[in-house]
């Protein structure tokens, strides 16, 4: 069985809600007969999930405006959450059926890709009991909320890789109080410090996974390693698929 994996670029957020949706309904009814992985970045934009609370959208709309930053309401599962550049988003569109019919197990299966994906980065990536994500340290690096029909499953998850963290004063992120927000970039900085701090004490040196890359270098290592995680937990063999072809077949079996 494959994962066929297609890279959006930026798109959006209306735009891949519309992709996703057709082929979560071409998957459904079997005019796709694998599971799909699209992933994306999306220009600034706060979603509303089916769990949020008024009191968790900090900002106003015209401040949302004003830091041109969409509002939409969604249909997946959680509360409010973020996407904006340097964030890597995924929507896998994965029929349940041909894995295990459990959307609790679904959850932890897309924490555990996520967490395989920080590992090549020397990032210990960690669960957080009672809550869905994934958290580095404390600190909540990637968030996760689902839907899914006729046990075929999309939306899904928001990694931070180069985010513009600021972005997230204007929620209570996932309605988690006081979480802290961080990206792969920050602790990569983070694990840089230590190794210089250790350095200049004649320490051992950096942290085994530490490196250094430009935002267009980690947002492609990044992308990789997600692929990777996924095919892995998933136990898929992942294949690209060219966004032309995804969109073709999509507007062939549910034209508008």
């Amino acid at each position: 069985m494959k994962l066929l994996v297609t890279d959006l670029g930026m798109l959006p957020y209306t735009e891949a809600l519309a992709l996703q949706r057709a082929v979560a309904r071409a998957r459904i009814s079997g005019a796709f007969d694998e599971d799909v992985l699209l992933l994306v970045e999306h220009p600034p934009v706060v979603t509303l999930g089916r769990s949020s609370k008024v009191q968790h959208l900090l900002a106003s709309p015209a401040l949302l405006a004003a830091r041109g930053v969409e509002l939409h309401e969604v249909e997946r599962g959680g509360d409010v959450t973020f996407h904006g550049p340097g964030q890597l988003v995924g929507y896998p569109i994965i029929d349940l059926k041909r894995h295990k019919q459990d959307l609790h197990w679904y959850l932890r299966q897309v924490e555990a890709a996520l967490i395989r994906a920080l590992a090549p980065f020397g990032i210990v990536g960690e669960r957080s009991p009672g809550f869905t994500g994934v958290w580095t340290g404390g600190r909540k690096l990637a968030s996760i909320g689902v839907h899914a029909r006729d046990w075929v499953t999309w939306h899904g998850f928001a990694l931070n890789v180069t985010t513009d963290l600021s972005f997230f004063d204007l929620i209570v992120p996932c309605g988690i109080s006081a979480v802290e927000m961080t990206s792969l970039a920050r602790e990569l900085g983070r694990a840089s410090a230590r190794g210089e701090a250790a350095n200049n004490g004649a320490g051992p040196g950096p942290a085994p996974g530490t490196f250094e890359t430009s935002a267009g270098n980690l947002a492609r290592l990044a992308r990789s390693r997600v692929v990777d995680g996924f095919a892995e937990v998933f136990a898929l063999e992942a294949a690209a698929l060219d966004p032309s072809d995804l969109e073709r077949v999509a507007a062939t079996t549910f034209p508008a």
